[in-house]
């Protein structure tokens, strides 16, 4: 047993020092941040991720404008948002809102946003994405194609509208470029870094993409295959070579965000109906930074009178649950910052109220220790006893809890009840540690504690247990 208990309180230790290791606020090793494989990898962080009301950020409201005579469903409202929230998750913002309003809107909030011009365009952009050939630049009539140039393909022959016209430089409205393939033959695109470690998209074709592309880029070495979303030029990349199979990358001058940018609009396909930014503001923090200060102060405060009681009241276990309690505080931070978790006001909320939560947990094994003394049981047999016997009320009530929390986050995905669902997440996670804190660590650090003779030797001593 006492063995047993040993690697189990080395365990402990160990994860408490990784979760400190996480938590702090250093530069981390850039090997773990890789290994958090479940993010994508252009929004991989160990930094805390803060909601709208702690950071501020964007919000937008996209409208579906389909062309006359074009009728849209509710299916294809749902596939835009789908599609828009993918695109918003892979410009790595930290949990934005993406929801439907009404019949044919969609309110998306950006928290954080550090380019709200080029996240706003990525969104709206039906994507209609083409590989369109446009010659060797050496012997074409319009050599200057470059970013931002309206073409017209024959993959999305349309005329342009007035406004298009008058973002681009250099329109060709009245020439036909020809469309190799198109956004449906494009498997992946992803941000890596080239040989000189600049900013380039690496993509992947299926099959048939890549036969395509193998026979083209055979016969086109050293032509101009632009890349276009939308009859507008998004990037005018020359085949350096035959690429055979289906994977390739794309090189030039990009900046971070204007890789990842087109890396987003080449991976997440064709909206099925156009949308338009029918309004948009820049939001500020709802809190401010003085009224984020006095929260954290506020929690802080209360935190350390409930450690300062349990340590007068309960004395040796006491400060156990109390160490017991800053492990908890260090596993929730942790996968704050893992999963990722935004951090909202409500959020931290039920961070608190689960940390109350796990006090109370402790009580109850303490006062139930306590009646197992007043019986006449040896201390180590009280020990165990309330613990095992503590235990059916702890399940029982954060059960509970847990039931309240699934209620809570089923009717947070309805619009307007996000601050609901952050409350009910972070309360739900922090109920789940709570109850390993409050029962496997507590005791193991008395087990350690209370061994052998030492254990009736502390029985006497009330001013130690506080029993």
């Amino acid at each position: 047993m006492q063995s047993r208990n040993s690697v189990v309180l080395l365990l402990i230790i160990f994860l408490a020092l990784v979760a400190l290791y996480i938590v702090a606020p250093i530069q981390h090793w850039s090997g773990l941040v890789n290994l958090l494989v479940w993010q994508p990898p252009e929004a991989r962080s160990m930094d805390f991720k803060l909601g709208l009301d702690l950071r501020g950020g964007t919000q937008v409201l996209l409208q579906a404008r389909p062309p006359a005579g074009q009728r849209f469903t509710a299916a294809d409202m749902e596939a835009a948002r789908v599609i828009v929230e993918r695109r918003v998750n892979a410009l790595g913002l930290t949990e934005p809102l993406v929801q439907l309003q009404g019949e044919n809107r969609i309110i998306v909030e950006m928290p954080g946003v550090d380019n709200p011009d080029q996240a706003v365009q990525t969104l709206k952009n039906t994507g209609q994405l083409e590989f369109v050939e446009m010659g060797p630049s050496a012997n074409s009539p319009y050599p200057r194609i470059a970013q931002g140039v309206y073409v017209r393909t024959t993959g999305n022959d349309r005329v342009p509208t007035p406004e298009e016209l008058g973002k681009t430089e250099f329109p060709y409205p009245d020439v036909v470029f020809k469309t190799i393939m198109t956004g449906r033959d494009l498997k992946n695109a992803a941000v890596a870094l080239d040989q000189y470690g600049a900013p380039a998209i690496t993509f992947e074709l299926t099959d048939n993409g890549a036969k395509i592309f193998a026979d083209y880029t055979r016969e086109h070495v050293g032509d101009i295959l632009a890349i276009v979303l939308d009859n507008v030029v998004l990037s005018a990349p020359r085949i350096q070579s035959a690429i055979p199979e289906g994977r390739g990358e794309i090189t030039g001058k990009f900046t971070r965000a204007e890789a990842e940018s087109l890396a987003v609009q080449m991976r997440y396909g064709a909206l099925p109906v156009p949308l338009e930014v029918v309004n948009r503001r820049t939001i500020g923090a709802t809190l401010g930074a003085d009224s984020v200060q006095a929260s954290i102060r506020a929690g802080l405060i209360g935190l350390f009178t409930v450690l300062l009681f349990m340590i007068v009241y309960y004395r040796l276990p006491g400060l156990m649950a109390a160490l017991a309690l800053i492990i908890y505080a260090l596993l929730n931070l942790a996968i704050y910052k893992l999963i990722p978790i935004t951090l909202t006001l409500p959020g931290i909320t039920g961070f608190l109220l689960s940390t109350a939560m796990a006090v109370d947990a402790n009580i109850l094994i303490f006062e139930r220790m306590k009646e197992e003394l007043r019986w006449g049981r040896p201390l180590r047999s009280a020990l165990e006893a309330g613990f095992s016997r503590a235990w059916t009320s702890i399940f029982d009530s954060n059960f509970s809890t847990l039931i309240t929390c699934a209620i809570l986050i089923m009717f947070g995905r309805t619009f307007g009840a996000q601050a609901v669902l952050g409350f009910a997440l972070n309360l739900a996670i922090g109920v789940l540690i709570s109850m390993f804190t409050a029962v496997i660590v507590t005791r193991t650090f008395l087990r350690a504690i209370f061994q052998g003779e030492r254990s009736e030797a502390l029985r006497e001593k009330r001013w130690v247990l506080g029993f």
